[in-house]
């Protein structure tokens, strides 16, 4: 019975992590290159049910194994998609998006750090800089100063030029061959990387534009109907098998 009730509480404390994931994925519906985070859940522990019935005295050691018995469930590591979102156009000179798998290299206090978020502006001192003020690093790891004057016109490979002047600097691009186990989400919606990028397959840089999040509304709403569902059950397993102690615990008091 105690079994039965920390399965059910564990079933609510994993759909409460579910829950607020989910919610994180909503709030950042809107946030330009966001990538959603997944998640699911799996048993949290298995145990054998054995049973050592009253045989003859020759076979009194003999068990019988039923099989086994979950003990509860857990929210597995969150696993961030990685795939593409849509791009919409701004036809502002410093949104930048990346049609493809590369990253853009930034600059943080931690250290360099990689994001699809290409809002860009222009400092007080003119650095190019995130909306959060970290740095866009070029491709040789250096700061981008933007001259004063001149319109900013950025190609494909990422140079980047005043006017018709030849190119000044190239934004830092970064790939890697399998994001999922080489990135590690580093809030807000940058990952950082334990070693160099492994890939050069960067894509296309798309000027005056900015590739939206890939969180899917629908998907989403109707994850959290189904999460809110399994919790409700599993707070009503919890709720019966508490009634169900209080009867044994009253019961054997009267013995």
């Amino acid at each position: 019975m105690i079994k039965g009730l920390y399965a059910a509480a564990s079933a609510m404390i994993t759909n409460l992590t579910r829950q607020n994931l989910i919610s994180h994925n909503l709030a950042n519906l809107d946030t330009p290159g966001f990538r959603t985070l997944l998640t699911t859940n799996e048993d949290w522990r298995n145990t054998d049910v054995q049973d050592l019935p009253q045989y003859p005295n020759s076979f009194r050691n003999r068990l019988l194994d039923y099989g086994t018995i979950g003990l509860g469930v857990e929210a597995i590591e969150p696993v961030t998609d990685y795939s593409m979102g849509a791009l919409r156009q701004t036809e502002e000179p410093l949104d930048v998006a990346i049609e493809g798998p590369g990253f853009f290299t930034v600059e943080t206090p931690s250290g360099a750090r990689y994001t699809k978020d290409g809002r860009f502006l222009r400092d007080s001192a003119q650095n190019l800089v995130t909306t959060e003020g970290y740095f866009v690093l070029d491709d040789a790891g250096q700061r981008i100063t933007l001259p004063e004057t001149g319109t900013i016109v950025i190609g494909t490979d990422g140079s980047i030029r005043a006017d018709d002047n030849p190119p000044f600097a190239t934004l830092g691009l970064a790939a890697f061959t399998d994001p999922r186990t080489e990135l590690v989400g580093d809030l807000p919606n940058l990952y950082s990387a334990a070693a160099a990028p492994t890939s050069t397959d960067y894509g296309q840089v798309v000027q005056g534009y900015l590739e939206e999040s890939n969180v899917n509304p629908t998907l989403m709403m109707a994850q959290m109907v189904e999460v809110n569902r399994a919790y409700e059950a599993a707070q009503k397993l919890v709720q019966t098998q508490d009634e169900l102690l209080g009867r044994v615990i009253s019961t054997l008091g009267r013995l």
